[in-house]
Parts: C-alpha cells; sequence; structure tokens
C-alpha cells in the first residue's frame, strides 16, 4: 500500500472509528435523559382523541408544541449508506426516529406542565428530512430530521371526585 494511499484511509478509519464511539455515546446519554424527563411528567395524561374523558371538567389552557431537529453522527449515516445498497431495515435511522419523536414529544409536555395542564389532547406528530445541507469537500449529505409533537392542552377535573 503505498503512503499516499494510506494517508487517505487513516483519516477514514480514524473518523469511523470515532464516530462510532462518541455517536454511540451522545446517543445512549440522550436516551438516558428522555427516560428521566419521561418519568418526569408522567403525571400529565396524552391522547390522539379529540374529546376528553367522560365525567370530566375541561380548562382549556392552550395550543402546545415540541419541536427537534437531530442529526445522525458520520458513522451511522455511513453505515446506513452501506446498508441502502443491501437493502433491509436502516435501524441506524430508526433510532434516530425514536429520539426525535420522544424528544419532541417531551418539549410538548414541557410546555403543557408550564401552562400547568394535566392533559393533552389531540396530539399529532410530523416530521420532515432536512437533509439537503452538504457538508465536506465530497459533498456528504448529512443525515437529519426534524419531528414536531402538538396538541391541545387541558386541565381535567373529574367532576364530583377532585382533581384527575
Amino acid at each position: 500500500m503505498s503512503f499516499q494511499v494510506l494517508l487517505q484511509v487513516v483519516p477514514f478509519v480514524v473518523l469511523i472509528g470515532l464516530g462510532f464511539t462518541v455517536g454511540g455515546f451522545v446517543e445512549r446519554a440522550h436516551f438516558r435523559r428522555l427516560e428521566r424527563r419521561e418519568r418526569e411528567l408522567a403525571d400529565i395524561t396524552v391522547t390522539d382523541l379529540r374529546g376528553i374523558p367522560l365525567r370530566t371538567k375541561a380548562e382549556l389552557c392552550g395550543m402546545v408544541t415540541g419541536e427537534v431537529v437531530i442529526a445522525s453522527d458520520y458513522f451511522k449515516t455511513f453505515v446506513a449508506t452501506i446498508k441502502k445498497m443491501i437493502g433491509g431495515d436502516l435501524r441506524t435511522y430508526e433510532t434516530l426516529m425514536e429520539r426525535a419523536r420522544r424528544e419532541a414529544l417531551v418539549r410538548m409536555l414541557e410546555s403543557a406542565r408550564q401552562l400547568g395542564a394535566n392533559h393533552v389532547a389531540n396530539v399529532r406528530f410530523a416530521s420532515s428530512n432536512i437533509s439537503s445541507g452538504m457538508t465536506g469537500r465530497r459533498n456528504r449529505r448529512a443525515a437529519m430530521v426534524e419531528m414536531y409533537a402538538y396538541g391541545t392542552a387541558l386541565r381535567l377535573t373529574d367532576v364530583g371526585r377532585g382533581d384527575v
């Protein structure tokens, strides 16, 4: 192997290794933070239904939203590119979508908490792929996803029996 080829291969291998290590650490840390925040917000009920439960009184708090843009690390983008050639599930992007969905939902619930709500009804999600930006000299695309969660925040009271 010539020295010039080695100079091209070594940085690539180092970047892949760095992406694998750092990207995995960042992803696992984000999942841990999400789990903690989800537990803190577990008292707020969420539904995709438009109505409210029977025998409840509802006070409208307002519309709440949560949005996030999450980018994939270089290693996952590289693995997904290889996997696209072979075919099959792109698990690397599935975890990216899961993180984005959960983060958007948590941010929406945090907004509901600030308004004093204990229920969010008519919850919807919207997503978009915003990987149009180019990086580097070789026009590599960075895999990014935007996730948007929105719903109607309500303060529900059980009629005759106190708070829900």
